[in-house]
């Protein structure tokens, strides 16, 4: 993850500053560099006068581009310092599609779950979610309440999956710069099983391959690396959300796709249903190879 590139959208509300001093923190860890990214609608959203302390949609929308850009490098002067500010980036159309087109670019996205009119967890149409799901680039999605830096603690899921394996190396890299222990978790519903006993002897099958896993992906941290298998009543969000409300996690790192596949239409995919439950930072991993 040297020399990061990091794209940060805003849409100029205080909420989404957040982003902000932990995409520099990430770009001091990694030398990287940090975009501020905005996108507007020239006709359908004029409300973007409004962020910009415009009263009438009269104003002249042939310097709206301009001004924003100017807005975005106030931000960046206030924000990011000078070795790791980019020039930023103004784009027209959607938010959510914009952002993921101008992340095809960068190593990573990094972005507030709320807005300007904040963010509903029951709104499966928000910015956020619709990036989480279509971003071929890594997503780290903050709340107000995240604490991402220092970074002691990490979270990482896997369900034995080809496709959760992909979230393994950013994790690594995330341990390996700071220091951080990661907890590699697998998560497995009791509701699988016809018993106890059946549900204890595949326990020690599932702890093999768990160890098995951090062995080969995450062998040159052993000392840092922890794992568990879990066998919980609760869906797999749930049992994820306990974890971060019970232990100091910094960071949740997970693969956007599972076992199954993300059916881009479905309210119950775990990494978006994680997104909504947990008020610590997660880094969604998507696997290049979908399309």
């Amino acid at each position: 993850m040297k020399q990061l590139r990091i794209l940060v959208p805003t849409d100029f509300s205080e909420l989404s500053m957040l982003a902000f001093p932990n995409a520099v923190a990430l770009a001091k860890l990694f030398k990287g560099t940090v975009t501020p990214f905005h996108a507007y609608m020239q006709v359908n959203e004029l409300d973007g006068f409004y962020y910009m302390g415009e009263t009438s949609p009269e104003a002249d929308l042939r310097t709206l581009e301009k001004s924003l850009f100017e807005r975005l490098e106030k931000l960046s002067m206030k924000f990011v310092d000078e070795e790791y500010r980019a020039e930023p980036m103004v784009k027209i159309g959607n938010a959510a599609r914009a952002i993921v087109d101008a992340g095809r670019d960068f190593d990573m996205i990094v972005m507030s779950s709320h807005g300007r009119t904040g963010f509903s967890r029951l709104i499966l149409g928000s910015i956020c979610e619709k990036v989480l799901r279509t971003s071929h680039t890594p997503v780290l999605i903050l709340e107000e309440e995240s604490r991402l830096m220092p970074l002691r603690r990490i979270l990482l899921t896997t369900d034995f999956s080809d496709n959760s394996i992909y979230a393994f190396e950013p994790a690594a890299e995330f341990a390996e710069a700071t220091g951080a222990t990661i907890d590699l978790v697998h998560i497995v519903s009791f509701e699988q099983f016809d018993t106890l006993a059946q549900a204890q002897h595949d326990s020690e099958d599932r702890k093999t391959r768990l160890k098995e896993l951090a062995e080969k992906y995450l062998g040159d941290l052993k000392d840092q690396v922890q794992t568990e298998v879990i066998f919980s009543e609760k869906a797999i969000h749930e049992e994820i959300a306990r974890l971060t409300k019970s232990r100091p996690y910094n960071l949740v790192v997970m693969s956007t796709i599972g076992r199954t596949g993300l059916d881009f239409m479905m309210l119950g995919s775990t990494s978006s249903s994680v997104l909504r439950h947990v008020k610590t930072a997660v880094l969604s991993v998507k696997p290049v190879t979908e399309h």
